[in-house]
Formats: structure tokens, C-alpha cells, sequence
């Protein structure tokens, strides 16, 4: 399995306030992240998968939904974590 218990305490570890912290929405995002980065890789070597194409079209969905979240709410985290992952906007 790409996604297990060490993989996502490592990313909630890294991007979140502890290990544990699965509810903050710096964490999500970053999982979110990951989710989209393993399914784009999917998708590509599979172009006929619709039904995870359109898992992958939900899952950027609500990452934009939380980025969106977050640039209301406090801006500098808005910033420093789309630095972190380096994603475009």
C-alpha cells in the first residue's frame, strides 16, 4: 500500500504541529499532496481510468477548498506551506 500508519505520521510529523496532529489544515493539504502526486502517476499510465480521474479531480478539489480556507484565515500560513510543497498558486 503507498499510504500507510509511518507514511502519514511522517507527513503529518513534517507539515503539522506533531505526529498526531491529523486536523490542522497545513496536514491535510500536505496529504492531500501526496494523494494527488501518487494518482497523477496512476492516471498516466493508465488514461482509460475514469473513475480515478475523477477521484483525483475531487481530491484537488478540497485541497483547493482548504488552500482557500487557509489564505482567509492567516495568510502567512497560506504562504509558507505552498512554499513547502511548491505548488504553483
Amino acid at each position: 500500500m503507498y499510504l500507510d500508519k509511518t507514511k502519514k505520521e511522517e507527513i503529518f510529523g513534517q507539515y503539522g504541529k506533531s505526529a498526531t496532529d491529523t486536523g490542522s489544515a497545513e496536514s491535510q493539504i500536505a496529504l492531500f499532496t501526496y494523494r494527488i502526486k501518487h494518482l497523477t502517476e496512476h492516471v498516466k499510465k493508465n488514461h482509460k481510468d475514469f473513475v480515478t480521474t475523477r477521484s483525483l479531480t475531487q481530491l484537488v478539489g478540497k485541497r483547493r477548498a482548504l488552500l482557500n480556507y487557509l489564505y482567509d484565515r492567516d495568510i502567512e500560513r497560506y504562504r509558507a506551506i505552498v512554499k513547502a510543497l511548491g505548488l504553483r498558486k
